[in-house]
């Protein structure tokens, strides 16, 4: 049973990645699509905490939950070794441990100086953790029939988007320093998507897989898996069934006992560190697009009926409306399912998969069941109950201040912008920062942040692009970095006078989170040191261990090998492991 207990909101969920600078598409509708944006009057909107004068204090460690067994994780780095192919020419490929990747120093914004290592000092070290993507691959909402319009329309790991997340948690348990200093680390943050469907289950399993505790990765029949990969439907990977399917043509094995394992509780042990979080599209809107404003989707994300296949002609019209993100109220997938109730199967109905809105998600973060190692809200106060924002800040050290945004638009889309009242709390905010440090934080990047479609609940109110972001955050020397997600790849720019640091996801290979340590050289620069990082699952998988730590293997392999994965989402050795100077 879910712990989450506030109101249901009436949006709704799920996954289909193909975004203007994202990686290919997803088996629901939206991994790069957007909303959720958070905004009141102004008078409304929480008072910002101040930048704390001291580095940032360590919560107790929580404690481990009751069943999950602890187990030995070394303190792995992508410095160190990466996972990568032992046969590249093999139709599926094994992985095993590859070289790691070298830290590259950029110079674009200031020129290194001698010595610097010697006289550094550590303002702030944390983890960044986005687009984890916990999918109830059951959840009636999902499309993935539209895999008939291209193979990485639907992806083969997605029902082990849990184990996953844990094996990352525990790597970053076994972390605790910083690579690049030793310094510990302080914090950790997420950039948004934690869930797929924005559904309350998906909200209960993210919760508690960073705070810690037990998980059902699992809605509908408690006893059983009802999903595409027992079907029957061709097109997915039938891992229990001998027969031919698209992904067997691929070299995807058959694995006997997998749909049991993949819906069996996970233990998390919870971050031992204080931990924020940061909206997405995928965590505020219906397939991380749609606003749906009838209802529909909400009562039929509950409900019997699932769709598991549509004419192609229909899926074809589907698909592009979709990838251009067309369809901000939902309407065309609502008539869709209207007129294809006839070719429905029968599911195992479940409350749990209700959307939830963007009040319950503050609630949730607000419940005491999820506080693990602090702090209380996880960025979130009671303030924004009232004010109905998702927007904050919070202190990272000694001097500098971060800026966690709410990007997403609550009109529709999966590409993000700044509603009016936002943009305008976010220039005082700057000003109120001006004389110590400032990191924002945000789920869209500058560049997909090119929504502009007012939101018919907010006439009058404006919205605001990536470009005039960074004309705003460049107006301001305090600001160091704008760290986000949303494009599932690895991508470091320079933006005039500071860095804007994107991070791959933990669902599409290679599966990373990013550590950054900030310090002051001592010399008119500072240094943002970048180290990215995979779960602690081996490297090596073993089709016949279906344990929690083999299904974590098992998902990055999977991944690795999914139709239509490229390596671009690893992005190039600048963007990866670096050194990013900056003059202050």
């Amino acid at each position: 049973m879910t712990r989450i207990r506030s109101a249901v909101a009436a949006v709704d969920r799920r996954s289909f990645l193909t975004a203007t600078g994202a990686v290919g598409i997803s088996a629901g509708i939206g991994l790069a699509l957007g909303a959720g944006g958070g905004s009141g009057e102004a008078a409304a909107v929480p008072d910002a905490p101040t930048a704390s004068a001291v580095p940032v204090p360590r919560a107790p460690l929580p404690q481990t939950p009751a069943g999950t067994a602890t187990r030995a994780v070394p303190a792995r780095t992508t410095l160190e070794t990466v996972a990568a192919p032992r046969d590249s020419s093999a139709a599926f490929r094994r992985l095993g441990d590859g070289p790691g990747w070298r830290r590259v120093v950029r110079e674009s914004l200031a020129a290194p100086r001698a010595g610097r290592a010697a006289r550094r000092t550590v303002l702030s070290s944390f983890v960044q953790l986005t687009d984890l993507h916990l999918t109830d691959v059951q959840h009636p909402v999902r499309t993935e029939y539209l895999r008939s319009q291209g193979v990485s329309g639907w992806r083969p790991q997605e029902a082990l988007t849990v184990p996953g997340a844990v094996a990352l948690i525990e790597q970053i348990n076994a972390i605790s320093a910083g690579p690049a200093t030793g310094e510990p680390l302080a914090f950790a943050v997420t950039t948004g998507d934690n869930t797929d469907n924005n559904s309350r289950a998906e909200l209960d399993w993210y919760l508690t897989v960073m705070s810690g505790g037990r998980i059902s990765p699992n809605t509908g029949d408690s006893r059983r898996y009802e999903g595409v990969q027992n079907s029957g439907e061709r097109l997915f990977w039938h891992p229990e069934d001998s027969r031919r399917d698209t992904d067997k043509q691929y070299g995807f094995p058959p694995i006997d006992g997998y749909l049991e394992a993949v819906i069996r509780s996970v233990n998390s042990p919870g971050l031992r560190l204080p931990w924020y979080s940061t909206v997405g599209n995928h965590d505020s809107l219906a397939s991380g697009a749609m606003a749906d404003r009838t209802g529909y989707l909400a009562e039929f994300a509950v409900g019997a009926r699932k769709l598991y296949d549509i004419p192609d002609a229909d899926a074809k019209a589907l698909a592009k409306i979709l990838a251009q993100g067309s369809m901000p109220g939902g309407d065309e997938l609502i008539d869709l399912l209207r007129r294809s109730r006839r070719s429905m199967r029968s599911v195992t109905p479940d409350p749990g998969r209700a959307p939830f809105g963007p009040r319950e998600y503050v609630s949730a973060h607000l419940d005491p069941a999820y506080l693990g190692a602090g702090p209380a809200g996880h960025g979130y106060t009671s303030a924004h109950l009232d004010s109905d924002t998702l927007y904050y800040t919070f202190p990272m050290g000694e001097n500098i201040t971060g800026i966690s945004l709410d990007t997403t638009d609550r009109a529709g889309h999966f590409t993000g912008s700044l509603d009016t009242t936002q943009f305008n709390w976010l220039k005082r905010t700057l000003k109120e920062h001006r004389d110590g440090y400032v990191v924002v934080f945000s789920h869209h990047n500058s560049w997909t942040m090119t929504n502009t479609r007012p939101d018919p609940a907010r006439p009058g109110e404006g919205r605001h692009t990536g470009e005039e972001v960074l004309a705003l955050l460049n107006q301001h020397r305090p600001v160091l970095a704008w760290v986000n997600g949303h494009s599932h790849r690895n991508s470091i720019n320079p933006r005039g006078s500071f860095w804007e640091v994107s991070t791959a996801s933990h669902i599409d290979f290679p599966q990373l989170a990013r550590i950054i340590e900030i310090t002051d050289n001592r010399d008119g620069t500072l240094s943002l040191f970048t180290t990215l990082i995979e779960s602690a699952a081996p490297h090596r998988t073993d089709f016949d261990d279906l344990s929690q730590t083999g299904l974590a293997a098992l998902y990055r392999e999977l991944a690795h090998n999914a139709p239509g994965s490229t390596t671009a989402p690893a992005g190039k050795l600048m963007d990866r492991n670096t050194e990013l100077l900056i003059t202050r």
